[in-house]
């Protein structure tokens, strides 16, 4: 009998329980909507899976600020045969992804040298 008075009492608290943290939920979601959080935390992610800055891209093609297009060209052309022939896709994409950072940062360069 306790043991059958003790199953009601934790399946109804859980229901209790499981209810309230939906409600809790949904009262975020609303209070998020309101502030616009749930809409700027989106754009960021958006934002921030997409583009890549351009320290990262000459720190990924391991170049600095004074270095000129064709080195930037040699290191491309380097890093990403390398990466063709025993390296991983990933790391192919993000060389050739600092690249084509790198060309809107430096357009009048690029212009015949490609």
């Amino acid at each position: 009998m306790a043991a059958r008075l003790l199953a009601n009492l934790i399946v109804m608290g859980s229901g209790i329980m499981a209810r309230a943290f939906v409600q809790a939920y949904r009262q975020a979601l609303t209070n998020a909507s309101k502030n616009g959080v749930a809409q700027e935390a989106a754009n960021n992610i958006r934002r921030g899976s997409k583009m890549m800055t351009e320290a990262e891209a000459r720190q990924i093609l391991g170049v600095t600020e004074h270095s000129s297009w064709e080195e930037i060209l040699k290191r491309y052309n380097n890093l990403f045969e390398q990466n063709a022939k025993n390296g991983s896709f990933y790391l192919q994409s993000k060389v050739h992804r600092a690249k084509e950072c790198l060309e809107r940062f430096h357009p009048t360069q690029v212009q015949g040298v490609n």
